[in-house]
């Protein structure tokens, strides 16, 4: 049996921890040594390239499937409509923006939200419906703190002013590029490219046996169809497919 002793107080030594306190409470309101936001009451103005949550612009988007191939943390999956659109887990995502850096079109781009609130894991899985505007927005703050730091001073300056949490979109200049066979010759026919490509744009045809027996494939592309996403240049085992750039 372990026997517990009343811990003895000496009530000048509290009273001289409760003073110091107190002291110190009064010397950084005067004049304070730390840098402090008092979030949610102020909000820090982030910089424009702040990676926050995504934005997705549906009208722009050609279902390339860049976003889904390059995200490292596989949070994005494509959904199908009227065509092949992401939508993102964002309990898996880890914001690089990765996907928005590697989008040809603009369609994905980022915004300053980044505190969202789910009530369940699954609320964390965002469809493409979901993306495609910001989650809603309760504003607490009455002022925005920047930072300005030197090798001799700090200071917080605050302005009685809102910081805007959307990003405009950044104006993406996108070259129109087909797919183009550079070695017709060499196509095995495995039809790889024309089952992958989302828009039924490549067709491969058998050729008739020649007089030497020998037989061969014809591929085509059908450039009306052809967005330019570039699945069919990956997926070709024989590496006979490019991108070529069309038009000026």
């Amino acid at each position: 049996m372990i026997r517990l002793e009343k811990v003895k107080t000496d009530p000048v030594e509290t009273l001289k921890r409760h003073a110091e306190a107190i002291g110190e409470a009064v010397r950084q309101a005067i004049k304070p040594d730390r840098i402090t936001v008092e979030y949610p009451r102020e909000r820090r103005k982030y910089p424009e390239c702040f990676r926050g949550f995504i934005v997705f612009d549906k009208e722009k988007c050609i279902s390339c499937f860049r976003c889904a191939q390059i995200c490292p943390a596989n949070a994005i999956q494509m959904e199908y409509f009227e065509n092949a659109y992401p939508g993102i887990d964002y309990a898996k995502c880890i914001f690089c923006h990765f996907c928005v850096d590697s989008c040809p079109t603009g369609a994905l781009n980022t915004s300053k939200v980044h505190d969202v609130a789910f009530k369940a894991m699954e609320e964390m899985r965002l469809s493409t419906k979901q993306i495609a505007k910001l989650p809603e927005i309760v504003r607490e703050e009455i002022q925005t703190v920047e930072y300005y730091v030197d090798r001799n001073t700090w200071k917080l300056v605050r302005k009685k002013e809102l910081d805007s949490l959307e990003v405009p979109p950044k104006p993406v200049k996108v070259k129109e590029r087909k797919a183009s066979c550079i070695e017709p010759e060499s196509c095995i026919g495995c039809r790889l490219c024309a089952n992958v490509c989302p828009q039924n744009a490549i067709k491969v045809e058998r050729l008739k046996a020649t007089e030497e027996g020998g037989t061969g494939y014809i591929l085509k592309v059908q450039t009306e169809q052809c967005t330019g996403c570039g699945l069919c240049v990956r997926q070709c085992p024989m590496q006979i497919l490019r991108l070529e750039e069309v038009g000026e």
